[in-house]
């Protein structure tokens, strides 16, 4: 199938309730946190077409490595900005994330948490050929690329260069990869 008709059916299943997500690489982990008021569902549209995306537009981000999404609905718009920060340093904590902005750690959350809904935005099948460090470590490369020559000629910004930092991580691990 298409990756792009794909990507748009499986989105149509993704809640569009306000709250927080994560965008998940093709290892499955996630690389960006992010949260919206105005539905989970048309934020993550906007950052996977590029449309009105900060993430994309700097850079911070390769939209071909994210093959799932991860949605926590929050009902109480008050405990919007308490769950991403908790989910920003539970993830940042395992793999460093591309968000740009580190959030304050914050007390626990003093509630407990949905399991987030997972949505497959890739069919196995593209994943299983994304997956080939023959593609995936050349992808990182032009990727890191992009963002260094923004830095260079864009925006030299710290939350910019803290993307770089968790871009060369992958990179270096892709690379490995290709090695093995």
């Amino acid at each position: 199938m298409d990756p792009k008709v794909f990507r748009k059916s499986a989105l149509s299943s993704l809640t569009n309730e306000t709250g927080v997500y994560a965008l998940c690489d093709l290892d499955m982990v996630p690389i960006y946190v992010g949260q919206s008021v105005d539905g989970i569902r048309a934020r993550v549209q906007r950052h996977l077409t590029s449309a009105r995306s900060d993430i994309i537009a700097n850079r911070q981000i390769d939209v071909w490595e994210i093959c799932a999404v991860m949605a926590w609905p929050v009902l109480h718009l008050d405990r919007i900005e308490a769950v991403e920060n908790h989910l920003f340093h539970k993830f940042d904590k395992e793999t460093p994330l591309m968000n740009g902005k580190i959030p304050p750690i914050q007390p626990a959350l003093g509630f407990d948490l949905p399991l987030p809904q997972l949505v497959d935005v890739m069919d196995a099948t593209e994943r299983s050929k994304r997956l080939d460090p023959a593609l995936r470590l050349p992808r990182q490369i032009e990727q890191y690329q992009r963002l260094v020559d923004y830095i260079q000629n864009v925006k030299d910004a710290a939350h910019l260069k803290r993307s770089l930092q968790a871009h060369f991580q992958r990179l270096v691990k892709y690379h490995n990869y290709f090695l093995a």
